[in-house]
């Protein structure tokens, strides 16, 4: 059987990311602070293609 992939683009993928972080970042605890921040990041990065 064939295997069936999902595949998105990567300005999609950051958008998404960029939006999880945002809702991750609205509960205060401190590794939600480090992961809301990371997945922004990465977000903005993926945006800029580096």
């Amino acid at each position: 059987m064939a295997k069936k992939t999902i595949s998105i683009s990567s300005v999609t993928m950051a958008i998404i990311a960029i939006v999880a972080g945002v809702l991750i970042l609205f509960q205060w605890l401190p590794l939600y602070l480090i992961v809301g921040i990371f997945l922004i990041v990465w977000g903005v990065l993926a945006l800029i293609n580096r």
